[in-house]
């Protein structure tokens, strides 16, 4: 695949941050505008996809849903969930499709803005200047791993999710998983059916169905109008970027994860984990709080949809309203970590973005991105592949194409304000 050179230029139009689908879909529609730009990416394209999924990972959004620019979904199953494999497919052959100008195996250290109004990008490469930057790094860079993982014993193995494979790299033994999350259900899921004894410490992330009344949850909440709704119109409005997913899997054809059935075929849940003390794991006691709140959130979705398929007339079956199959007969705060068998750990509990290189005032007092559709108070400076940037799809298959195009027609907007001041200028 084509990759740029240190013998071309080192001042573009536009640098790009970040090879992922956001970087390429961004590459894409500048290309259809004609603006030269360049991307760098500190690894290889499409890395975290290649590196970062457990082997039985899957969408968990249906495949009609992908939709880079000009690279729909191009197989035979779309409303199957595509495994980590044919995702890998998927993007490889978008990434032969767009043949984007990129600079591979190149850190960014840092972004800063000079005095004629130009960017400066300092790399491992060398340094590189451009009118306009765009930040396509992401939002998930960081694996979180709390402080109190250092008093766990050095015999117990630690990985964070994005290092978690299959059942097969772990020892003998009982496994934590902490987070419930959709990588925690998930992962806990692929253990527990390999046969592993499962600790699962959940938090507050809700849960949605996977099927209800004759269609996958994702297609009525496509036909109600939600996955076009903005971060504008939403009730919450920016403060929906800092929701959790809520858990389901597209695993063997797709299906719901209900922890409390997990719990029936004997896994133990536990509230939230609160800290580790003289060999004791130490809960929250709210596994009931967040099993309910995951199924409040269960139950009220699928009445939303009641109420669209009511008022529109649609001939859908009737399904019965959701009864839980398991209650916890008590809340267990503490779990010795020697008699439990635990032999190993993984941390679910998310990521932090990493913009300490970015060196401009684009961000808020908690070190969030401030940005109005990706376009940043800080002129020439733009974000886009972030969790609800724009609508639900800004940070996946489904949103970030239409988030590269309007980008891209803002970039073209400056491109031709800048070609049109220099014209005056040499005119005069």
């Amino acid at each position: 695949m084509p990759t740029a050179q240190n013998s071309q230029p080192t001042h573009y139009s536009v640098l790009i941050v970040g090879g992922g689908q956001a970087g390429l879909s961004m590459s894409a529609c500048l290309q259809e505008q004609d603006i030269d730009h360049l991307i760098f990416e500190k690894n290889t394209m499409m890395h975290s996809w290649k590196t970062q999924r457990w082997d039985s990972f899957t969408l968990v959004t249906p495949n009609w849903q992908c939709e880079l620019p000009n690279h729909p979904y191009d197989g035979n199953d779309p409303k199957g969930f595509m495994k980590r494999e044919e995702i890998i497919g998927y993007l490889d052959r978008f990434a032969a499709k767009v043949k984007p100008p990129i600079l591979e195996g190149v850190s960014v250290e840092k972004v800063s803005k000079m005095d004629n109004g130009q960017f400066r990008v300092v790399t491992t490469k060398g340094e590189f200047t451009g009118d306009q930057v765009v930040i396509a790094s992401g939002g998930y860079l960081k694996p979180i791993i709390p402080r109190m993982a250092e008093r766990i014993p050095e015999s117990v193995l630690q990985i964070h999710s994005n290092q978690y494979k299959n059942s097969q790299q772990l020892p003998d033994g009982a496994v934590l998983v902490v987070g419930s999350g959709q990588s925690g259900a998930q992962i806990a899921e692929d253990l527990h059916i390999d046969g592993k004894k499962v600790f699962l410490a959940t938090g507050n992330a809700p849960r949605v169905a996977r099927l209800y009344r004759g269609k996958d949850v994702v297609e009525w909440l496509d036909d109600m109008g939600y996955y076009q709704k903005s971060v504008d119109e939403h009730p919450l409005r920016e403060g929906v970027r800092d929701n959790t997913n809520h858990y389901v899997t597209g695993r063997d054809g797709g299906r719901e994860i209900d922890l409390r059935k997990f719990a029936l075929e004997g896994m133990e849940l536990f509230g939230l984990m609160e800290n580790y003390q003289d060999g004791q794991l130490i809960f929250k006691p709210n596994l009931t709080a967040n099993l309910d709140a995951a199924d409040d959130t269960y139950k009220n979705i699928n009445a939303r949809i009641d109420a669209y398929i009511e008022k529109n007339g649609i001939n859908a079956p009737v399904e019965p309203t959701y009864q839980p199959v398991w209650e916890p007969k008590e809340e267990r705060e503490n779990l010795d970590l020697a008699v439990s068998g635990i032999t190993s750990i993984i941390w679910c509990i998310g990521f932090t973005p990493d913009f300490s290189w970015l060196d401009l005032p684009v961000f808020n007092g908690m070190g969030a991105p401030v940005h109005r559709r990706g376009v940043t108070n800080e002129k020439g400076v733009y974000f886009i592949g972030l969790p609800w940037l724009y609508t639900w799809g800004s940070g996946r298959f489904s949103g970030v194409a239409a988030d590269a195009a309007y980008l891209s027609n803002v970039i073209r907007q400056a491109v031709e304000e800048k070609e049109s001041t220099e014209s005056l200028s040499e005119a005069s």
